[in-house]
């Protein structure tokens, strides 16, 4: 998407997330499992939740559901760019996709998916 975030997402990359996220309730269990096991590592675990809730959310725009649920795709698929067991720096490109993501749509991102994502924390 080289024209920005209002330009139209290429055929391939409505595939790809397509088919990263076409077991939408497997993702869901998957990203959590990842998730518990790792949120005490990460700085940015709170943010990943409230992309998650701001993603899962009826109300979200479609593009913005989009956006979100391929960067949180990255933080799950087993392949990186850095490997997640390296310490200290295995978990800064996924900090880095999320972060762009959360840049592109922060509009989007509501109080309430925020808290709902430290209550979320507070019980893993």
């Amino acid at each position: 998407m080289s024209q920005g975030f209002s330009a139209s997402f290429s055929r391939e990359e409505m595939e790809a997330i397509r088919k990263s996220l076409r077991d939408e309730a497997k993702f869901g269990a998957d990203f959590m499992a990842r998730l518990k096991r790792v949120a005490k590592r990460i700085p940015f675990a709170e943010d990943l939740l409230a992309a998650w809730f701001c993603a899962r959310d009826p109300a979200t725009p479609r593009r913005v559901r989009l956006t979100l649920l391929a960067a949180l795709g990255y933080f799950v698929l087993p392949m990186d760019a850095i490997p997640d067991i390296m310490p200290l720096i295995g978990f800064t490109d996924d900090a880095a996709v999320i972060a762009a993501a959360i840049a592109a749509v922060a509009g989007s991102i509501k109080p309430e998916h925020r808290e709902r994502a430290k209550a979320t924390l507070s019980d893993l």
